[in-house]
């Protein structure tokens, strides 16, 4: 059975006017649970899954010491200072896959090639560019130290060991190593099923013909990529018109299909906000009143059982609302972390002054010299700013005022879109 959220989980105490960015994402963090079911499923179809406990090496890697070069093996004690050396060289060798399987004899030495297992009597190895091979003897100068060019068993990985913690989404690299390790299948949870609508009759799709007055949905293939990006199932649940039976009809079907709801538009206080009517008055609504820009009321609430997020129409503030509070509360719901935003402070390239009270998040990318430059305009229907950025720079809740040169926080495209 999947476990559901409890549907009072987003109330906000009573008298709650604007809430503040950090207690806001505070509150969201200590109401979202893990909601889906997990399984194992074999290495193969793990790409891009949610961990959903951490897999223990099922043997060390390397199992056996072994050589990281072509070269001569041979053991350190039969060196002396800086040479000249001069090994008698056995017949023989070591390959990887083909070990050799008798003993090297004090003073004598073997060709080994790399990935080699260490025949026994064997602890350092030569490079065969610095030696000279006289008929059956091998000669080379100059100091090398014991255990050169070879691999101890289990240096990467010991056996039993945890290789990836639970939660962690794997990636190409982590399946490599999970294979190395001996891992033929991994515990992981289902995929997040996200929905995204559109709402508003206003909306028109890409390729059709628009009118005065109406404009393209830019919220829903925005939104379904971020959702893709983050590793979860993104559903496209389509846009619908201004008209409740028809938005409720579609809630319903989303409710059958996903575990979460994003929405965009109609989630405002106006006539034509179905959503959030809807929500209040069948389902339940919370409207969290957080001091941001860009960004109106988030609605969060429920609609059988299922957890709607209700975001602003506004493409940016949508896309701001979607990185900052979607993102880490459906990481946790699909068994992952509370996800924060990466940051790093640089010096702006802009200036400006802002008044105390909320949070802003300004459009910007980095200079060559590194420092952050901010799109022309700070207005929410500039949606070519989204493209234009690489990032955003966040201004904190307390008044500032920022001249050329002085650090801001700069929170990368990278580190909200993945």
């Amino acid at each position: 059975m999947v476990k559901k959220l409890r549907n009072d989980c987003f109330a906000l105490p009573a008298g709650v006017h604007w809430t503040p960015v950090d207690e806001a994402l505070d509150r969201l963090e200590h109401a979202i649970e893990t909601v889906v079911e997990a399984g194992l499923v074999d290495l193969s179809q793990a790409s891009r899954r949610r961990l959903a406990t951490a897999p223990l090496a099922l043997r060390a890697h390397p199992p056996a010491a072994n050589t990281a070069v072509d070269g001569y093996g041979f053991a350190h004690t039969s060196l002396s200072g800086e040479g000249p050396h001069a090994l008698a060289l056995i017949e023989g060798r070591s390959a990887a896959g083909a070990p050799f399987s008798g003993a090297v004899r004090p003073g004598a030495a073997i060709r080994i090639l790399t990935g080699a297992i260490l025949p026994e009597g064997v602890d350092t190895v030569v490079l065969q560019e610095d030696v000279e091979v006289d008929g059956k003897t091998l000669h080379f100068s100059g100091r090398i130290k014991p255990g050169a060019n070879c691999r101890e068993a289990g240096e990467d990985m010991v056996q039993d060991q945890p290789l990836l913690r639970s939660g962690h989404v794997l990636r190409a690299p982590d399946l490599g190593m999970l294979a190395a390790a001996g891992v033929a299948s991994v515990d992981v949870f289902d995929h997040l099923r996200v929905g995204v609508l559109s709402t508003g009759d206003e909306l028109m799709q890409p390729g059709q013909t628009a009118h005065a007055g109406q404009v393209y949905d830019a919220n829903r293939p925005m939104l379904l990529d971020m959702i893709d990006g983050w590793s979860h199932q993104a559903v496209d649940l389509g846009a619908v018109g201004d008209d409740r039976d028809a938005v409720r009809a579609r809630l319903n079907e989303a409710a059958e299909r996903t575990d979460a709801i994003l929405t965009s538009g109609g989630a405002s206080a106006g006539d034509e906000d179905h959503v959030s009517a809807l929500l209040r008055s069948e389902g339940s609504l919370s409207n969290w009143r957080i001091a941001l820009k860009p960004g109106r009321p988030l609605v969060l609430g429920f609609w059988k059982d299922t957890p709607v997020f209700g975001l602003p129409g506004n493409p940016v503030a949508a896309f701001v609302c979607a990185a900052l509070f979607a993102r880490p509360a459906l990481s946790k719901m699909a068994g992952g972390d509370w996800l924060i935003p990466d940051a790093v402070m640089v010096p702006a390239a802009f200036s400006k002054s802002k008044k105390p009270g909320r949070r802003e998040y300004l459009r910007a990318r980095l200079t060559d010299d590194g420092r952050a430059e901010v799109f022309a305009s700070e207005g929410s229907g500039r949606v070519s700013g989204l493209s234009w950025a690489t990032g955003l720079v966040e201004l904190g809740d307390e008044a500032v005022d920022i001249a050329p040169g002085t650090p801001v926080r700069y929170l990368p495209y990278s580190g909200l879109l993945n």
